[in-house]
């Protein structure tokens, strides 16, 4: 019954996909919306299933890559218009910031879209930290109360109570801090290109190698739909996930687009601006998926199942995404090229690098505080509101746009250096256990004291 339901949810968007129906914004966001609901509840079904015969670490990577497939094709398709209207950083340079924005010729419109394709990754990796991070966190404490969660601390002060996150996420932490050590120097490079490419999908190549290679474990927190799926023999469990994983990531993948564009328009007709809609509005609707997921593992007691998919998604987005686009670019420029872009979205990539740097701060220690996810979130939705403030002149700042990014770069580099310095332990434990994974998934005895007890 409960599969039932959340397939209902996507019937009007498969209709309007077979039939070829015509709606207006309105009804593209309503109808395209109750699809990647439905598809989001399936996708996370599917995902637990799978557990029961695939190390838990993969198939929660194949849930964040369906999960924020979206994302890759909103990004994919401004980078692709960039490599087709031949904007590269030579051609670009002779354009004024004006004649780009204006987007009057083929050139210029490349060129604005190669800065929309960096503008779009960036809004998303933020908001999925910002809000994602942020508000999962929160929304495991408050749901607490009723499901008992284990991962949950309750401790006296204002703000305190904490939500401890699995050990075994040690090694999705730290290949995000290689990745967000490498994003620093991406804009010292003049664009997004082949070193880029190579670093980072092989990075997340490296990463999918430990964790195929790790145990497959069985939960003793799964219950309902998954509960049922894994009591199937073989070979039809294995069917169902396969099932699920097609049908639902095809939805997402068709019907966050049209959600996201709908938005757009949606905005635009009230006046707010392209950039800011792109940065912002349309990834948050490509991300919906996946923090519509790791709500429904929160709501199941499942908090480090969710909080191991946003990692993820952050892990994947980090280095596929950016590894991608500069791929898809080359391919419609007709050669191995360099995705280019100008002083602020450089600004946007070092807020983000520093957003990203800030958040595993808090990480570290393997727990985020409803105190530290109140700063992050206070943090990423300060900058957006001054931002929107500067766009759209409504109140006069000492400042332009691109001082205020590098201002708040600065400023969670600061924050997270003092919280590393202050949890330098906890950071050296971490790596030791990524140390251990590593070795263990080659065949070497773990060195670490707590792993090999």
């Amino acid at each position: 019954m409960q599969v039932g339901a959340a397939a209902l949810l996507t019937v009007g968007w498969v209709a309007v996909l077979l039939l070829g129906i015509e709606l207006d914004n309105v009804a593209t966001v309503g109808v395209s919306g109750l699809a990647v609901l439905g598809a989001s509840f399936l996708l996370a079904w599917g995902a637990e299933t799978a557990e029961k015969d695939v190390p838990r670490a993969f198939a929660i990577a194949v849930l964040a890559v369906l999960a924020v497939a979206p994302e890759y094709a909103v990004d994919a398709l401004y980078a692709w218009n960039a490599g087709a209207g031949g904007a590269t950083a030579e051609a670009c340079s002779q354009l004024t910031a004006a004649e780009i924005e204006a987007s009057g010729t083929t050139l210029a419109r490349g060129c604005h879209d190669a800065n929309l394709a960096i503008a779009n990754m960036t809004g998303a990796n933020r908001i999925l930290i910002g809000i994602g991070w942020a508000g999962i966190a929160v929304f495991t404490v408050w749901r607490a109360a009723k499901t008992r969660d284990p991962a949950v601390k309750n401790r006296d002060g204002l703000l305190n109570d904490a939500v401890a996150l699995d050990r075994d996420i040690a090694t999705e932490i730290t290949f995000l801090f290689l990745a967000t050590g490498w994003a620093f120097l991406v804009p010292l490079g003049g664009g997004i290109g082949l070193l880029d490419t190579l670093f980072l999908v092989g990075l997340y190549v490296t990463y999918i190698g430990l964790v195929l290679k790790s145990d497959v474990e069985t939960s003793d927190h799964t219950v309902g739909v998954p509960k049922y799926f894994q009591g199937w023999s073989l070979p039809w469990r294995p069917l169902v996930v396969l099932t699920l994983f097609a049908y639902s990531g095809l939805l997402i993948f068709t019907a966050v687009e049209p959600f996201a564009h709908g938005l757009e328009e949606i905005g635009l007709q009230n006046g707010i601006p392209e950039f800011f809609m792109i940065q912002w509005v349309a990834p948050l609707a490509s991300e919906s998926p996946e923090l519509i997921v790791v709500a429904v593992l929160v709501n199941k007691a499942r908090s480090t199942a969710g909080f191991n998919a946003l990692i993820s998604s952050k892990l994947n987005q980090w280095t596929l995404l950016i590894g991608t686009i500069a791929v898809v670019y080359s391919i419609a420029l007709g050669g191995l090229g360099t995705l280019p872009f100008d002083q602020k979205q450089a600004a946007e990539i070092w807020i983000t690098a520093a957003q990203s740097y800030f958040a595993l701060a808090i990480l570290c220690n393997f727990e985020i505080s409803i105190r530290e996810a109140v700063v992050l979130f206070g943090l990423f939705i300060s900058q957006v509101i001054l931002e929107f403030a500067l766009i759209r002149d409504l109140v006069g700042l000492p400042f332009d746009s691109y001082e205020l990014l590098v201002g708040y770069a600065v400023l969670y580099l600061v924050i997270g250096t003092a919280l590393f310095a202050l949890r330098r332990r906890a950071l050296a434990e971490l790596f030791g256990l990524a140390g251990d994974a590593f070795r263990t998934a080659i065949g070497r005895e773990p060195v670490h004291e707590e792993l090999a007890d």
